[in-house]
């Protein structure tokens, strides 16, 4: 009787929604890395990708929402995960520019540039596959089913 008592308080508290708040760095990377994230920003880009534990990040990106969508690939060091911040060092950008983390749920987060909260983007996790199964509209088509009296009839001609 106690342990069911004990798996269902857990089942209970797994259910609650995480509370928001901003995340410490290591925190930050345990929530984030080698997950997929879709994101919009608040000036119009979006696009889909991942940070890595290394410090790598692969994606796509839209500038303000609008245009091709092109594909982007960062090497590893690129985000720097420091006791006390989170920064990127990104090859032809004369500073580092450090974020805050705010978890929203378990399954979203906004970033956005330290000391400058309007400057944001919010990211929301995906699972490809079950992203794949819920936009798929279409049906494949039923299987043909062949009339044995036809086949013979053509294999014999």
């Amino acid at each position: 009787m106690f342990a069911r008592s004990l798996v269902l308080l857990a089942g209970v508290i797994g259910t609650l929604p995480v509370q928001a708040g901003e995340l410490r760095p290591e925190e930050a990377k345990r929530f984030i890395a080698g997950k997929l994230f879709s994101y919009s920003c608040f000036e119009g880009t979006s696009g889909l990708g991942r940070i890595y534990a290394d410090g790598s990040v692969h994606g796509s990106i839209q500038i303000r929402g609008t245009g091709p969508v092109h594909l982007m690939s960062l090497p590893a060091g690129t985000v720097k995960i420091q006791p006390d911040s989170i920064c990127a060092s990104v090859k032809g950008v004369p500073f580092s520019p450090c974020f805050a983390v705010n978890q929203i749920d378990s399954r979203s987060f906004r970033g956005s540039i330290s000391g400058l909260s309007f400057a944001y983007c919010d990211f929301v996790r995906r699972n490809p596959r079950v992203d794949i199964a819920e936009t798929s509209t279409q049906q494949p088509p039923p299987p043909r089913v062949l009339d044995s009296a036809k086949m013979r009839s053509s294999i014999g001609q």
